[in-house]
């Protein structure tokens, strides 16, 4: 491994051998490449492109050393084509779509519907923005005018009541042709139960529709309840003509470039899925770029001995929190990209708040101060950025009070060295003079108030949630939480904290070791006792061949291949499910080639089995269960994984054997004191390396400020591990 801070030439003498991991974030693209035949790796950093993310993309991949010339004829002529010829596999963490729909700019989309139902999408579960509040608004992504309605109507049995009419779907979509409308979702009460009508009409659409943007809500989520199915698809539909563009966009120029290899994009459920997959469901790209660094961080956790760890992933505008336990990382079976925009997909469960680098601190007229959710982004960026913003950030105050030496570029060079006057007069000027205070007192009390924000959103996912976090170790990573980690295991309790050796580029590592994985689901909403056994063998059959099937034509090699069962179910006269998983004594063993025949015949499944598997898991999950009170199981799932090559993270370790010398002091105002803090160039630090605080660990991705009374080991991995010890 020949891992620096800087570009690390990658050579071989084979052709297309590279993995490359791609996390578009808002002030940096960042890329993790990996060469599988040495087992060498680089980074790179560019500043992102916002807007036209994909050139950023672009720029990033160009900046992959290049080949060194080989003695042979053959490789001299590939070293002069530049390294993108020897990419095998692209995998992009993207957030583009969640963007898309934070910011409202999507795809002109209408909708049609069963007559009586087209405000399904608006009427939500009936909720609010603010639980106590009176007041809020919320704006369905399809306005109402664009919600058109047609005779059919399916009961909830399946039974077909009102056959459809076919004439009426044609006309409805010429109107929403003629109103502008780029994308179309087809959308029918009950069609989880039966899907005739539903397919009928997306039938009539696409006969009719001038481009691939149809979306039916049946095929995206097969399931009951009829707000959360109606919600996705409608998401999925105003994405796909963004997504979509952006994608084929980012593949010809790959192509262009020539690239020959797979792109593949990561999901929010930590697996990652191909272009086509993305392209037709992109809903399934929300949260995506979090969730590879989540992934990311159970396998460092791992490796590094730690089976339970909280995450807190920094960047410029938010504050990304999960957490991990002995099973992974927690999936959700829905969640909210805003108030009222639901998606009901599994997902790593992810908390996020509006606490990031570049989240910009006020005072109001209760003389109070506040940070965030308002972010000064990349463009401009904090005031010290010298590009014109005049807010004081949270970056400004960590370079005020020193965390940030001011006279080091950011991002291995690609920032200029911050203007420490400008942070200085736009906290005195927005804070410290409409408070009263000093400017150190103000940055202070900007950090305090911003770790008491992210040490909420910790509290959510973890005690909140029933877990200790005492019982966990806390993982900073992006380009901010290094700055952060002490102030969190003070206010959460944690016992340690653990820092990846590149917390910048966590994302991108991720999106190399996540492996490929398709779910599918459907509705049963049926008692365990009357359960037909072949129906839901038939069923997984379906699924299982779907899924399969997306695998296999990836072009991507499994070194093994998974299944994972599980069923939604509940106590009649509940209201919540319970995910109930079935044993799939699943597959192949480690280095040897994925054979189906190996994988547990779902047919001898059985309802004693079923029922076994849910009164087990009620028992762990409430202490009891409720004796012969009857069963019911609304939906099956079913997940195919296929498990891409790993290697070996040890390879990560620092090389060198003896300490380097400091590289100076550091004044750092702290806690209402100034303190003499030592800096280090942190990737020099050998393994078993200790040291105290209060010190500056530096690095071209991130700065670790290590307080008074804690103390940071250099693990075998390379990764820091903090410990708090009595001042």
């Amino acid at each position: 491994m020949n891992f620096s801070d800087s570009q690390t030439p990658i050579t071989s003498s084979n052709y297309a051998s590279l993995v490359v991991g791609v996390d578009v974030g808002g002030t940096f693209t960042d890329l993790f490449i990996l060469d599988e035949s040495t087992g060498q790796a680089s980074i790179v950093k560019v500043p992102s492109t916002r807007g036209n993310e994909s050139q950023g993309f672009m720029n990033a991949l160009g900046k992959i050393p290049n080949l060194q010339v080989s003695k042979s004829e053959d490789q001299k002529q590939l070293s002069t084509q530049g390294a993108i010829h020897r990419i095998k596999t692209i995998v992009h963490g993207t957030t583009v779509g969640t963007n898309a729909l934070l910011e409202r700019k999507v795809a002109k989309t209408g909708m049609i519907t069963t007559r009586g139902f087209r405000d399904v999408l608006e009427m939500r579960r009936r909720d609010r923005p603010h639980t106590w509040g009176l007041r809020g608004e919320f704006k369905p992504v399809i306005p109402r005018h664009l919600r058109l309605e047609v005779d059919e109507r399916v009961l909830a049995d399946g039974s077909l009541h009102t056959e459809l009419d076919t004439e009426q779907v044609r006309a409805a979509a010429a109107e929403l042709l003629a109103n502008g409308c780029e994308a179309i979702c087809v959308f029918f009460i009950n069609a989880f139960a039966n899907k005739t009508n539903e397919h009928k009409a997306l039938q009539v659409v696409k006969s009719v529709w001038p481009n691939q943007f149809v979306t039916s809500a049946v095929l995206v989520l097969p399931e009951i309840r009829e707000f959360e199915r109606c919600s996705t698809a409608a998401l999925s539909a105003v994405l796909q003509p963004v997504v979509g563009e952006y994608l084929n966009k980012l593949d010809g120029s790959l192509r262009d470039a020539g690239f020959g290899g797979e792109l593949l994009i990561v999901q929010s459920n930590g697996g990652v899925m191909s272009l086509e997959t993305a392209s037709d469901m992109p809903f399934k790209t929300a949260l995506s770029g979090p969730a590879a660094g989540v992934i990311a961080c159970a396998e460092i956790a791992k490796a590094s001995g730690y089976n339970r760890v909280i995450t807190g992933d920094m960047g410029g505008t938010s504050f990304d929190v999960s957490l991990i336990d002995e099973n992974g990382a927690s999936l959700a079976a829905q969640t909210a990209i805003e108030f009222g925009l639901v998606i009901r997909s599994p997902m790593i469960q992810i908390e996020t708040i509006g606490a990031g680098g570049g989240s910009i601190a006020s005072v109001d007229t209760s003389q109070m101060l506040s940070v965030g959710p308002q972010s000064a982004g990349s463009n401009p960026g904090p005031a010290c950025y010298s590009r014109g913003n005049t807010r004081p950030t949270v970056t400004d105050a960590n370079v005020v009070l020193g965390r940030i030496a001011s006279d080091r570029p950011l991002g291995g060079g690609l920032l200029k060295p911050l203007d420490l006057s400008l942070a200085t007069k736009a906290i005195k000027e927005h804070i410290a003079d409409p408070l009263g205070i000093d400017v150190m007192s103000a940055a202070e009390a900007i950090l305090k108030v911003a770790n008491s924000k992210m040490a909420g959103a910790i509290r959510l996912v973890s005690i909140e949630k029933g877990y200790d976090p005492r019982d966990f170790a806390y993982m900073p990573f992006g380009g901010g939480g290094a700055l952060h980690v002490c102030a969190m295991m003070r206010e959460v309790g944690v016992k340690n904290g653990l820092i990846p050796r590149y917390p910048g580029v966590t994302s991108a590592l991720g999106c190399v070791i996540a492996d490929m994985r398709h779910d599918g689901v459907q509705t049963l909403n049926a008692s365990l006792d009357t359960l037909d056994m072949n129906q839901v063998t038939v069923l997984i059959d379906s699924i299982s061949q779907t899924c399969h099937k997306r695998l296999d034509h990836s072009g991507v090699k499994f070194v093994q291949v998974q299944e994972y069962l599980s069923f939604d179910m509940l106590y009649v006269g509940q209201t919540h499910t319970l995910s109930v998983a079935i044993d799939a004594d699943t597959a192949t063993q480690e280095g040897q080639a994925p054979d189906k025949s190996s994988m547990r015949d779902w047919k001898t499944l059985s309802v004693n089995e079923i029922r076994q598997a849910f009164e087990s898991t009620y028992l762990k999950a409430f202490g009891r269960t409720l004796g012969n009170i009857g069963i019911k199981v609304l939906n099956l799932r079913f997940s195919v994984v296929g498990v891409r090559p790993k290697f070996d993270l040890s390879v990560l370790a620092p090389t060198t054997s003896s300490m380097p010398p400091a590289l100076g002091h550091q004044p750092v105002f702290h806690n209402g004191q100034t303190h003499n803090a030592t800096r280090y160039a942190r990737l020099d630090l050998p393994v078993g390396t200790i040291i105290k605080g209060p010190a500056i660990l530096e690095q071209s991705d991130t700065t670790v400020w290590l307080e008074p009374g804690f103390t940071a080991l250099v693990d075998k991995l390379g990764n820091l591990i903090l410990t708090q010890v009595a001042v």
